[in-house]
């Protein structure tokens, strides 16, 4: 069910904040944060009145330890790391194998790999952070702000020669639909004609600036009406676009202004200079025998080792573990890390919401993730695991992951967060991403039909 509270709630605080000028945003969310700490609230470092118990005991670090030491042992890896952040402390730290088998480099907590897919949440942030300055609200349509979206047409099929029929939209593409990707812009290469216009405008060409994205897709039909379906795309691509539209400056400077200087994430970056390249990760393929190619760097790193006029905000970020566990305490520590605040309490929370009601049904893949819903750029768990075949996790959790296999989560209950680096190809082949979270929450126990928490 679809979780409208977190959102109503937050509008009101932002009206409060509109009303008082004498603070600046950012100074004004740490207050605020101040308040709720005094009120009961959870800091960084705080103690709960009626803690959880430790998750990462020492049992749960050997069982980690194991994990990922044969994951190395038996060559389903060449190297992992992985770092859990437990109640205000470093929990767990571990590091096996490679970051590059053949010129035998260690993989260790500074090295550098791709994060794919795990840019998008760090996109969402961007974006949140004009929501909290009043820039917009989710409903809005993009065509407020974007008018390259007007006039959008849906794809019902094609016709018995093979043109697209089209159909009016029911409603404009809105901002909440481009951030829990329903807004329908095709990204599959089996739609009969629709596939074909999409191969031809290109729009995901690293060649292409944003601002050329935006115009492409806004040409391009729709694949289904806005807020029918699930379906994993470009969305947060345009949600870049939609940051440097508003804010006027380019994508990649306003990251790095807005989220990734104020973490302190130095390492975290669309190039790897010359260098920092001996610690940047090989990619490896997992063959259909299970053995392991290393991909050679001429195509596994071209993407960030020049310069492209294409700053995507739906992957394109190389991190090391450090600096992404930095990200996610930010989140786990309610938008602020020592001291400095990225984001407000209550847009935390609201990003962390489900916001996909029940009528969307059609949710491709996003149900094998586990019980769970769509917030802002990361997946929201809605009900615990109801069988040991499922991914292990807790209520209230939100996370995502990357095409190389790489995962983090944020989990509120516990006050515990966990990235784990690998680079591996085709995606979590192994089923790494169960074993891992069932080794930093042991074994899968039954809970009552009725249990939400």
């Amino acid at each position: 069910m679809i979780v409208l509270f977190p959102y109503l709630k937050h509008r009101y605080y932002r009206h409060f904040r509109s009303q008082t000028r004498v603070l600046p945003s950012r100074l004004l969310a740490v207050g605020f944060l101040g308040l709720l700490v005094s009120c009961g609230g959870k800091s960084e470092n705080s103690d709960s009145a009626a803690p959880n118990p430790e998750v990462v005991t020492a049992e749960a670090a050997s069982r980690i330890d194991s994990l990922l030491r044969n994951m190395v042992v038996t060559g389903n890896v060449a190297g992992i790391s992985a770092l859990v952040w437990e109640k205000g402390q470093e929990a767990y730290f571990g590091a096996y194998g490679y970051s590059d088998r053949e010129d035998s480099i260690p993989m260790d907590r500074n090295t550098i790999v791709q994060i794919y897919s795990m840019t998008k949440p760090i996109t969402g942030t961007a974006l949140m952070t004009l929501y909290e300055d009043g820039a917009f609200e989710l409903d809005d349509p993009l065509t407020q702000y974007a008018p390259e979206f007007a006039d959008m047409q849906v794809y019902t099929g094609v016709d018995e020669n093979g043109e697209m029929l089209l159909e009016p939209v029911h409603r404009p593409i809105s901002i909440r639909d481009i951030t829990r990707h329903t807004a329908g812009f095709p990204n599959r290469p089996n739609i009969p004609g629709l596939s074909e216009a999409l191969a031809a405008a290109d729009p995901l060409n690293r060649e292409n600036t944003l601002q050329q994205l935006g115009a492409k897709f806004g040409s391009l039909p729709l694949w289904f009406q806005p807020g029918s379906q699930w379906e994993y795309g470009p969305s947060v691509d345009v949600q870049a676009f939609l940051v440097e539209r508003i804010s006027g400056q380019p994508y990649g400077a306003y990251v790095r202004e807005h989220v990734l200087d104020p973490l302190g994430m130095e390492e975290t970056r669309y190039f790897v200079p010359e260098s920092d390249r001996d610690r940047f990760s090989a990619m490896y393929r997992r063959e259909d025998d299970s053995t392991l190619t290393q991909l050679p760097d001429s195509t596994a790193k071209i993407e960030y080792l020049q310069r492209w006029p294409l700053t995507r905000g739906g992957w394109g970020l190389t991190s090391t573990l450090d600096d992404y566990m930095r990200f996610a305490r930010m989140l786990l520590n309610k938008g602020v890390l020592e001291g400095r605040a990225v984001l407000e309490p209550e847009t935390v929370e609201l990003m962390a919401t489900n916001h996909l009601p029940d009528s969307v049904e059609e949710r491709s893949w996003l149900p094998g993730k586990g019980n769970v819903g769509f917030g802002i750029d990361f997946a929201v768990r809605v009900a615990p695991p109801a069988s040991p075949e499922e991914n292990n996790g807790v209520v209230g959790e939100f996370f995502w992951d990357g095409a190389a296999s790489t995962l983090f989560w944020v989990d509120p209950k516990n006050d515990l967060a966990a990235v784990l680096f690998v680079q591996l190809f085709p995606y979590d082949p192994i089923k790494l991403h169960k074993k891992f979270r069932d080794a930093v929450y042991g074994p899968y126990q039954p809970r009552s039909g009725t249990e939400t928490e």
